[in-house]
Parts: structure tokens; sequence; C-alpha cells
């Protein structure tokens, strides 16, 4: 039987923030939680036990009985958080997710909890370390092909910096999937790791920690589960480094 980093045995567990919006299913049309199911697949597919998150600005303990965070994807931040006014282009402010979830990453940075952080995810991470967002990049870039149609991915390739957490993953670059229209202006006191060919950040992370990635495309919604693999592993006592084979 395995053994997760808080010690119990079992496949590890993997928190992933979700969503509150409303949803019809069945008799139902009501406010829910939910998340895609792409994550929880990716989670169990990597070996861990998924446990969808709904918003939670109470406190944080819940980080006590977790191995892992996935942060995922979703509305745009409140730009007050980064002491921005609202760009029209952004969407309304989600107070009680992003109230919740900066307490549960603050906590699980604090208590060193691997975390993948997912679009919405990785700007989250950014501006817990002190960083700020573009609200609505092709007014800075000149280009909308991050998001050049509402509800499709689009593609681009990510290069990532020699050494790094994410090229040890992912190599020196890799194609992926693009949907968003917010983007990190400044990475605060992480590491960019990757980035697009318009100097976009695609990739931060802190190196002092035993893994915290943030990547700004959607890897639930491709079929590479490298992303998804390292976090569980990196939740194990006896996983192998992270990006490499055992000796």
């Amino acid at each position: 039987m395995r053994m997760g980093n808080n010690g119990r045995a079992g496949r590890p567990v993997i928190g992933i923030t979700g969503y509150v919006e409303r949803a019809r299913w069945d008799i139902w049309h009501t406010p829910a939680t939910l998340i895609q199911q792409s994550y929880v697949s990716k989670v169990t597919e990597s070996g861990g036990r998924a446990v969808v998150l709904p918003p939670d600005a109470v406190d944080a303990d819940i980080v006590e009985r977790l191995d892992g965070l996935v942060f995922s994807s979703g509305a745009d931040l409140d730009p007050a958080l980064y002491g921005a006014d609202r760009h029209p282009e952004s969407d309304r402010a989600r107070v009680d997710r992003d109230a919740g979830e900066l307490l549960l990453l603050r906590a699980a940075i604090a208590a060193d909890l691997p975390v993948l952080g997912v679009c919405r995810g990785m700007q989250l991470i950014a501006l817990a370390y002190g960083g700020r967002l573009h609200q609505h990049l092709p007014e800075v870039l000149g280009h909308d092909r991050h998001c050049p149609t509402v509800g499709v991915l689009a593609e681009h390739e990510v290069r990532f910096a020699a050494g790094s957490l994410a090229a040890r993953l992912m190599g020196p670059r890799v194609v992926t999937n693009s949907h968003h229209h917010q983007g990190v202006a400044d990475a605060g006191g992480l590491l960019v790791s990757g980035r697009t060919d318009d100097g976009l950040a695609e990739a931060v992370e802190d190196p002092a920690r035993r893994f915290l990635l943030g990547v700004q495309w959607h890897p639930e919604a491709a079929p590479d589960n490298r992303l998804f693999a390292a976090l569980v592993a990196a939740c194990a006592p006896e996983r192998a480094p992270v990006g490499g084979l055992p000796d």
C-alpha cells in the first residue's frame, strides 16, 4: 500500500479547487460546486485520489489532510487584489473564490505542500508572490493569438528555461494549448521558467519549494499527463527526483 506524504496509507490525496456556478442537471437548475471531470481523471490516472474543494475562506485547515493541491482555471481574478481598477473586459469578481483560494494557497506554500496551478491558478500563484496581471492581452501584445476564439483552444509554442522544473518535466520546448485573455505581467518572487515567442510568461515556479509550478495553458485538456503525474509523484515520500529517474 502506498503512503501519502502525510503518512496515511493509500493514494496521495490531491485537492482540486472548484467553481461555484449555476448549473443544470436532472431536476436541478441551481448554484453548484463543480469542476471539469478532466482534472479528476488526470489526478486519478496519475495515481492520486482527487477531492474537489469548494471556495471556503473560513480557514485553511484542510491543508493538513491533503498531500497536494491543484488550483484550477476559471474566472478572472479581482484586479483589486493587485491594486488595479477593473478593465471593461475583465470578468465580474468571484470574491468568495478569490479569498478562499488565496487563503488555501498561502497555507499550502507555508506547509511546502506540492502545488500545481492551471491558467487562473498560475495567475493566483503570481499574486501570492507579490505579482500582478495584464488584464487584457490584446491591448498589451497587439494580437489575440492566446484566445482568438472564445471557447476554442488555440495552440502555440512555449520555451522553458534550462535547468528549471518546467524544463525537466517538459523538455526545452513544447506546443501547448491556449485560452486566456489575461496573463502575468510581473511574477513577483517567482522564477518565470516558460515563455511564448511574444515574451508572455507561460510557466512560473519557486525553486525553493518541493513542487510549486504554475502553467498558463490547460494540461487537463491535453493528452500529455506529465504535469499531473509529477505533482502526484512529489506527494509520495519515496518519490523519485522530480523530472528524473532513480539513480
